[in-house]
């Protein structure tokens, strides 16, 4: 706890991170020198795209950067750990153009924490990952371990880094609701819910394999059934063709082949 307060102290006179290891400057942001490395080995998404789409995803890592500090909290942070964070706000946007305007800062944690009091080891310390409120405004923590866990296996349901971000993108239009209506033509809203609704009480009564913690509420249904259809696209197709369907819509990008609609 007391190193979040400490950086959020200093944060005002923080200036854009600068990373440690071997750089190399390119359009005005520095990377390391073994980015694409990095990327191929850790990030699928990115290694089955053509070559001009890894282009376009370093471009979009590299403004991602640019205008948002990844702070780690009473841990290491590595070359990779920031690979990661960009990688997951950049695969959910990877079909159209978006800036994250509702956030400034993402702090990782060496473990899980409270919800309440952003605590490391306390009793109730079982959160992975959330996007700040009130003070913490602007801010998205993430537990280290988990961000990297969700990168681990190259066909797996759960991301927490794709969780958190896709959240950020639900709260765009002003509410955190399971409709990302700054994503989501009008006509696609109504049958969006319905099917929301209706997988829902599946998932209640045992009869869906996305996670339970979807059931939770609307919100949480999108963001977990976005970590699905982005880290298992095929199953997700072959187990739920219409949300498949409908969510290519949202995101304007069919992850099976990895290339905007």
């Amino acid at each position: 706890m007391t190193g979040l307060i400490i950086f959020l102290i200093a944060m005002p006179i923080l200036g854009v991170l600068i990373w440690r290891s071997g750089k190399r400057k390119q359009n005005g942001f520095i990377l390391p020198n073994d980015f694409r490395a990095l990327l191929n080995g850790h990030v699928a998404f990115y290694k089955h795209l053509n070559d001009d789409d890894k282009i376009k995803f370093e471009n979009r890592i590299k403004d991602f950067l640019s205008y948002t500090r990844i702070t780690a909290v009473n841990t290491e942070i590595t070359d990779l750990d920031k690979l990661l964070v960009a990688s997951s706000a950049i695969i959910p946007t990877f079909g159209f153009n978006w800036h994250y305007y509702n956030l400034t800062d993402v702090l990782l944690y060496d473990g899980t924490f409270s919800e309440d009091e952003f605590a490391v080891n306390a009793k109730s310390s079982n959160v992975l990952g959330m996007v700040g409120t009130g003070a913490m405004q602007r801010m998205m923590i993430l537990s280290k371990p988990a961000l990297r866990q969700g990168f681990a296996n190259e066909i797996s349901r759960s991301n927490t880094g794709i969780h958190e971000f896709v959240h950020l993108l639900d709260k765009a239009d002003g509410d955190t609701d399971g409709v990302p209506e700054a994503l989501m033509s009008r006509q696609y809203a109504i049958p969006w819910l319905k099917y929301m609704s209706e997988e829902i009480e599946k998932m209640k009564e045992g009869k869906s394999d996305i996670n339970i913690y979807g059931a939770t509420n609307k919100a949480e249904f999108f963001a977990v059934a976005s970590e699905y259809f982005f880290g298992s696209p095929e199953r997700f197709n072959q187990n739920h063709p219409e949300l498949f369907e409908l969510m290519t819509k949202i995101f304007h990008q069919k992850p099976e082949t990895e290339k905007p609609l």
